[in-house]
């Protein structure tokens, strides 16, 4: 196979993205995110599975979990900008925290970032409801995300609402077998996070302007209210709420709500770099969730935007969408995913009358009428639009190749195995 003239292979954490090829720097791309000070409260999980904070302005490689165990190579996070509104995230013994017929031992146990900071919350012996909570205000029509870290001895999580006319969100969590046990409102869904840990969410539609509490409580087996034992409970880490559809990495926080601000990468290439006649864009990309929303990785003109080859998520649901535009659509295609938040492998090859659209090895579009661009005038790839800074790809990317002819194997190159291929025909070592 042809070697790519662009190849970005995530693999280093700092202020910049940096790609294989070219060697010169050319294709490294310029990494933003404008936090505070560090320690930031923004995370990643790292390459042991653990929660890890990072430094002020450093890119996150991030490492995919299925079932609570790291696999595969890190990826590049790239996220909007949230806000979690709780304070003392990892702290429920504080007095911010309220206690309902409950109490807390303090790091208790070893939590998800691999350290004892986790927390005990204990039911007491009343014949009742024993939670923990916190009043927090809502704007009627914002879309909130709650989320907490949880992991259970023998009693599991409800995540509600005090007043559900206000927040309409409500659900038990089985911490034994990682599923939602029942659900009377809201979206729940629930992630592991390995050694027993889960993450537990919930997001719902405020339906009033007001205040009330989330609560966190304990439930034996789907029974809210009982008569507690006094001994039993369940471990605690990490709560946050967000504004927002889905939830993001998880966000420390201590005395204040912390804002991870939205993060940008571009600048990679230059006009040497790309071939205004042929070419092929391929990256290995994943999105967030299916929101609803354009993400996009554009190789562009930095100064014309009506010059750009475009690969990106978008509307309607779990849609790919990638084309050729120049002052008008020379090539466009639409593929429907099964999934969006699954990685793909995506191709898209352009030349004068002979574009296609490859995914995971299988040819989903051609065309064999269109023009490509007439000077040379293609010289930036970012992870957003061409010009303007808007419609980012936030998304998880394992790799970006691009090559500045159309001779190449598309099967192959976006076939599950030529990851592999790729990197050892350039002596590199996969671990």
């Amino acid at each position: 196979m042809a070697k790519p003239k662009l190849c970005l292979i995530p693999a280093t954490v700092g202020g910049k993205v940096y790609s294989i090829l070219p060697s010169d720097g050319v294709g490294d791309f310029d990494f933003t995110r404008a936090d505070g000070s560090s320690p930031t409260g923004v995370t990643r999980i790292n390459a042991q599975g653990l929660i890890e904070e990072v430094a002020s302005g450093v890119n996150r490689l991030n490492y995919s979990l299925l079932d609570g165990e790291v696999v595969g190579c890190p990826h590049l996070l790239l996220e909007p900008q949230r806000i979690n509104d709780l304070q003392r995230s990892q702290e429920f013994d504080n007095a911010y925290w309220t206690k309902y017929q409950t109490s807390v031992s303090a790091n208790s146990f070893i939590s998800p970032d691999g350290t004892l900071n986790a927390d005990k919350l204990i039911e007491d012996n009343s014949n009742s409801t024993h939670q923990l909570g916190r009043a927090i205000s809502y704007n009627s029509g914002t879309t909130y995300t709650i989320s907490v870290f949880a992991k259970s001895s023998d009693r599991n999580l409800e995540i509600g609402a005090g007043n559900t006319n206000t927040f309409p969100a409500k659900a038990i969590f089985d911490l034994s077998n990682g599923t939602v046990l029942s659900s009377t409102l809201g979206n729940p869904s629930i992630e592991n996070y390995g050694n027993g840990w889960y993450r537990c969410i919930i997001t719902a539609t405020a339906l009033a302007t007001s205040t009330t509490n989330i609560n966190f409580g304990l439930t034996n087996g789907s029974t809210l209210s009982y008569s507690g034992n006094g001994v039993s409970f369940i471990e605690l880490f990490g709560a946050m709420r967000e504004q927002g559809s889905y939830p993001t990495s998880y966000i420390k926080t201590t005395s204040a709500a912390v804002t991870r601000a939205a993060e940008t990468c571009t600048g990679s290439g230059n006009a040497a770099t790309f071939n205004d006649s042929e070419g092929v864009l391929m990256a290995e990309i994943s999105a967030l969730a299916d929101d609803a929303t354009e993400r996009r990785i554009t190789i562009s003109n930095s100064s014309n935007t009506s010059e750009l080859i475009l690969i990106e998520y978008d509307t309607p649901s779990n849609t790919l969408h990638a084309f050729l535009y120049d002052g008008s659509f020379q090539a466009e295609f639409t593929h429907t995913l099964n999934d969006i938040t699954t990685f793909a492998k995506v191709g898209f090859k352009y030349k004068a009358n002979d574009f296609a659209l490859w995914v995971n090895g299988f040819e989903v579009g051609t065309d064999n009428i269109g023009n490509v661009f007439p000077n040379n005038t293609l010289d930036v790839l970012k992870f957003e639009n061409s010009v303007s800074l808007n419609k980012p790809f936030y998304g998880k990317t394992k790799q970006i190749q691009y090559f500045d002819t159309t001779d190449i194997d598309l099967e192959q190159l976006t076939s599950w195995d030529s990851f592999r291929a790729m990197a050892e025909g350039q002596l590199y070592t996969i671990q």
